[in-house]
């Protein structure tokens, strides 16, 4: 169940830096963000499916290296898109 392309490119023109931006940091956490929730709802009521689980795993600790690489080159920028994101920063190690 990937993210839908309507849906995709909405995210890419939302979070994007230029014109032909597709892959910038702030693009990925913002789809990785948007397929985080997608498999949260489906595991909200398939309790028992554990290979969505562990998918969901997986594209949590992706986001997570990305905002840490985002954050050690300009926290200001990585505060606000998370703040725009809606997700809750991520403590420093």
């Amino acid at each position: 169940m990937p993210l839908a392309p309507s849906a995709k490119q909405k995210v890419i023109q939302d979070y994007r830096k230029g014109d032909s931006d597709t892959g910038s940091a702030d693009v990925q956490i913002a789809l990785l963000t948007a397929r985080i929730e997608q498999i949260t709802e489906h595991l909200r009521t398939n309790k028992k499916d554990k290979h969505s689980r562990l998918g969901l795993l997986r594209l949590v600790g992706k986001r997570r290296r990305l905002e840490k690489y985002l954050r050690r080159q300009d926290v200001v920028h990585y505060r606000e898109l998370i703040q725009r994101l809606g997700i809750r920063e991520q403590k420093s190690q």
